[in-house]
């Protein structure tokens, strides 16, 4: 899972209130918020405020995070979370990122004759464009005579000029993105086409589902969520893999040296890491020990949640973050 989407809560000091809310109407939301409001006692009247206005919105489940009078980051789960409302220096955020799952950027891209549909998943809301048809013939036809073969030359010309205008499409959002995936599927000629075209990086990250046209999506999206599902058990594996030869450590306290260092490639966590660890206002400063952090300068360490203070040093260096019943506890994969 990449983490780029919680790296703003790191952008603002905290506290933070982190509020995690069930399924429930608007009437009961707002009756139900005033429990939660008592939980957050700490809490300064504005970012109560803040919160209030977003918590008693009728939604699925949600997961909230405020401080300073700002709901920082909003996040709306499909499957709702149990019922949480905590004031702690960084933003609870394990439970949202249990729940969320692997966050893996890709294009959806559903191509014929005439164009296709491409929608990009990563880097914000999924975003949907359409690259239209030139004005070219684009259907065969068996009229005969003599110009016939002339014809259909032209028509496959256009059926090529199209693919060479949505892979250039697919190539632009692809590296855009950073796309893991690109999950293609339409009429197989013009898939063909399309495949011929692409870049290397993106013709790379090439899977091909069966099923799904402009017209009528069918079963496309349920071929899109096993090959994403599909992907991410082969990444899984591959990054245990590594760990598993010897490429990384394991421990809050080894996998903090790591991350400080800048050489943490993926982070593999069983999940939610309750125990206590000591940290500081720097986004990889975290330590077991509140004495290791004075001696790198940190006048004043605060406790905290061992999940919470990793996931910030995850974000702010770029890493991965993983769950897996594999570990028993956090493990790192090194870049180097």
């Amino acid at each position: 899972m990449l983490l780029d989407f919680i790296r703003p809560l790191y952008e603002r000091r905290g506290p933070y209130a982190s509020v995690y809310l069930g399924a429930m109407t608007e009437p009961e939301r707002e009756t139900h918020w005033h429990s939660v409001r008592d939980q957050l006692e700490r809490a300064d009247p504005a970012t109560i405020d803040a919160l209030e206005r977003e918590a008693t919105r009728p939604a699925p489940g949600r997961a909230l995070f405020a401080t300073h009078g700002d709901v920082v980051l909003a996040e709306t789960l499909a499957e709702a979370p149990y019922e949480l409302a905590v004031w702690s220096p960084l933003p609870h955020v394990t439970p949202m990122l249990l729940r969320r799952g692997e966050n893996v950027p890709h294009l959806r891209v559903i191509v014929d004759h005439a164009g296709a549909e491409v929608t990009v998943y990563g880097g914000g809301s999924p975003r949907r464009t359409t690259v239209e048809a030139s004005a070219w013939p684009l259907q065969k036809t068996a009229q005969g005579g003599w110009s016939q073969k002339r014809y259909e030359r032209a028509v496959d010309e256009a059926w090529e000029k199209n693919a060479v205008a949505v892979a250039e499409e697919v190539d632009e959002q692809a590296s855009r993105i950073g796309a893991e995936l690109v999950l293609v599927a339409g009429e197989p000629k013009s898939r063909s086409y399309l495949l011929r075209h692409l870049g290397q990086k993106a013709a790379e990250r090439v899977t091909t589902v069966e099923h799904g046209s402009r017209s009528e999506h069918g079963q496309f999206e349920e071929d899109v969520e096993r090959a994403l599902d599909q992907w991410l058990d082969r990444r899984r594996g591959e990054l245990l893999d590594r760990y598993g030869e010897g490429f990384g450590p394991t421990g809050v306290q080894e996998v903090a040296r790591a991350l400080r260092e800048g050489r943490v490639h993926a982070l593999l966590m069983p999940g939610e890491l309750p125990r206590r660890v000591w940290i500081g206002e720097g986004g990889t400063q975290l330590a077991a020990d509140a004495e290791e952090l004075r001696s790198w300068g940190v006048e004043h360490p605060v406790e905290e949640r061992a999940d919470s203070a990793l996931a910030r040093a995850a974000a702010v260096t770029d890493a991965e973050l993983w769950f897996t019943d594999r570990v028993d506890d956090v493990a790192a994969v090194l870049r180097y």
